[in-house]
């Protein structure tokens, strides 16, 4: 497959790149190669210098040292700007939407169709939209506000907002992480009618379906230099994941303890809420690890963000440990819930504040019960966390919006650690991470049962749910359709209560 491609000039070279920031070389003499008409996967763990890698490309970050060309004349890429001119186009794995614009408005914002008077042209706008989303196969609404979207749909919109620029190179971060399957085929579809046509794709993904399905070549990372390039034909899975950690690692997590569960504590009863949530039963033992499975859109995360004050309960109860729940999230965490949410960098993190901050959020009156803050309590205890999760770079000063996506989960799961919490609810862990960070996690996870703490897990990744958990909730339309034991955990057994209920 690889000398198929290089029977020609690559359409874009990026040669011997280097950044690097303060204690950290983020990137180390890479080089990638990048030719038309091909599915271009890039690997790496999280931290492994694929973001840094893509900055660079898209003008978002100037390299150290290094050179660009494009068909094999040498160029300069300063900006994004410059990226975009020479036909580069990027969806990163974390949103660029504007939250109270329309969809048509994002899509073309800052390239808006004008009428011979210079006026935006909205009509044509709207309508080229429309086109856009239906190359896509969806049917959304181009008037309506990105602010009232899922996330799965604000994914999508970013996809559409990349392909309307008709671009050469386009790059895609994770962009299955958060839409369904039926939206993830969509996307396949147009993703091969794209390299039919020449385009030349940059695919970041940490699903090695998607790896083999979609990709003609794969550039592996590894601390921030180039491990090797080879043909797709000519890998395999464990291989890959060899080359991405330097050791071989198991592609499923194997559960290695099993307990017995305890008391409950966590239970609803005809939890419905004004978000979709209809008549929800449920509950979650001491010592056990509970799945709540279902399609994207099924009303998983609102049951959970029910459960933790965040959104308001029309009927029904929450008992958390025997006790009606009245009040917010902040009641909520108060009786010993933590909450590990979707989107971490909007509802997770400080973006703006450092690891220690963030780590000690959620436990201030855990650590300093009589209000006094003590500097050195405060610094042995980030440390100790730090250390516990393998956070890297080893730095609690460092800006948590720097740090990669693992390592930023990471952190979101530590500074409840500390916070006395008795329940965890995590909602998807391990979105967009990769396979070594989701080994430490769902090890951290197990742990916990281990010393008598309960689990409620969302998860998209069905093998997650059947190896990790001892049973599990499936959801369809706002309603519970089904629940299955350890020994009745499977795929399918799941894929069939999400689609067509009990």
């Amino acid at each position: 497959m690889e000398s198929i491609f290089e029977t020609t000039p690559p359409v874009l070279e990026l040669r011997d790149i280097s950044k690097s920031f303060p204690g950290v070389k983020a990137l180390d003499g890479v080089t990638l190669k990048l030719y038309a008409g091909e599915v271009h996967m890039l690997l790496g763990e999280n931290g492994a210098g694929k973001s840094s890698l893509i900055k660079v490309l898209y003008g978002a970050y100037r390299p150290d040292s290094g050179a660009f060309f494009v068909d094999g004349k040498a160029i300069f890429i300063t900006s994004p700007k410059d990226a975009r001119q020479l036909g580069i186009a990027v969806i990163f794995q974390e949103f660029s939407l504007v939250p109270h614009l329309n969809l048509a408005q994002n899509i073309y914002l800052g390239r808006e169709p004008r009428t011979a008077l210079g006026l935006i042209d909205r009509p044509k706008m709207h309508r080229d939209a429309e086109v856009v989303l239906k190359s896509l196969g969806l049917a959304y609404d181009t008037r309506a506000v990105v602010a009232d979207l899922g996330v799965a749909q604000q994914q999508m919109v970013e996809i559409a907002k990349a392909l309307s620029q008709d671009a050469r190179v386009l790059v895609m971060d994770e962009p299955t992480a958060a839409i369904s399957d039926r939206e993830a085929e969509a996307l396949f579809g147009v993703i091969n009618r794209l390299r039919e046509s020449g385009v030349s794709i940059v695919y970041i993904s940490h699903r090695m379906k998607e790896v083999f399905d979609l990709g003609d070549r794969i550039t592996v990372l590894r601390d921030g230099r180039m491990i090797t390039t080879m043909a797709a034909g000519d890998a395999s899975p464990d291989e890959l994941i060899k080359l991405m950690i330097g050791r071989r690692v198991g592609t499923a997590y194997q559960r290695k303890h099993i307990g017995t569960a305890g008391d409950i504590a966590l239970q609803t009863t005809q939890l419905t809420t004004g978000t979709g949530v209809r008549g929800v039963d449920l509950y979650v033992r001491c010592g056990e690890i509970v799945g709540l499975s279902g399609l994207v859109g099924s009303g998983r995360t609102e049951v959970v963000r029910a459960v933790f004050g965040a959104d308001p309960i029309t009927s029904g109860e929450v008992r958390i440990f025997g006790r009606k729940v009245n009040g917010g999230p902040h009641t909520v965490a108060a009786m010993g819930v933590a909450l590990i949410p979707e989107n971490r960098k909007q509802e997770g993190l400080a973006l703006k504040r450092s690891v220690h901050d963030n780590l000690l959020s959620s436990s201030l009156w855990k650590i300093f019960p009589r209000g006094w803050y003590r500097s050195t309590v405060a610094r042995k205890t980030t440390r100790s966390l730090v250390e516990l999760l393998k956070i890297s770079p080893q730095n609690p000063r460092r800006n948590a919006r720097v740090l990669s996506g693992g390592n930023q989960q990471k952190i979101v799961i530590g500074k409840w650690l500390n916070a006395a919490c008795r329940l965890y609810i995590f909602d998807e862990p391990t979105r967009g991470i990769d396979i070594g960070a989701k080994t430490e996690i769902f090890a951290l996870i197990e742990k916990l049962t281990q010393e008598g703490c309960a689990v409620l897990m969302i998860s998209s990744e069905l093998p997650e749910i059947v190896n990790l958990c001892d049973r599990a909730y499936v959801m369809k339309d706002g309603a519970i359709a089904g629940e299955l034991q350890r020994g009745e955990l499977s795929e399918q057994a799941i894929l069939t209560l999400a689609l067509h209920g009990a």
